[in-house]
C-alpha cells in the first residue's frame, strides 16, 4: 500500500513553489485537502513523448454530419 504525502490547503498557498518543485522533481504526487477532505492532487505531468496526453491530438478529427440544434422529427423518449 502505497502512502500519498497529504497537506492542507493553507500550506499549499505558503509552499506552492517548492512542492511544485518537489513533485517535478520525485514524481510523487500530493493530495491537497480542504478541512481535512480532499480537495486536490498534484501529480507531476506525463513523460515526454506520451501521446495520449497531447494538446489538442484530436484537433479537427471530429465531423458534424446534419443540423444538431433543430428539433428532432419525433417525440423525445424522456418526455413520453
Amino acid at each position: 500500500m502505497v502512502i500519498m504525502k497529504t497537506i492542507s490547503v493553507t500550506s499549499f498557498k505558503a509552499n506552492c513553489l517548492e512542492l511544485l518543485s518537489r513533485v517535478g522533481k520525485t514524481g510523487e504526487p500530493i493530495l491537497i485537502t480542504k478541512r481535512g477532505k480532499p480537495t486536490a492532487m498534484l501529480v507531476p505531468p506525463p513523460p515526454e513523448g506520451d501521446e495520449k496526453w497531447t494538446l489538442g491530438k484530436h484537433r479537427h478529427t471530429a465531423k458534424v454530419v446534419g443540423d444538431i440544434v433543430a428539433p428532432l422529427d419525433e417525440p423525445w423518449e424522456a418526455l413520453r
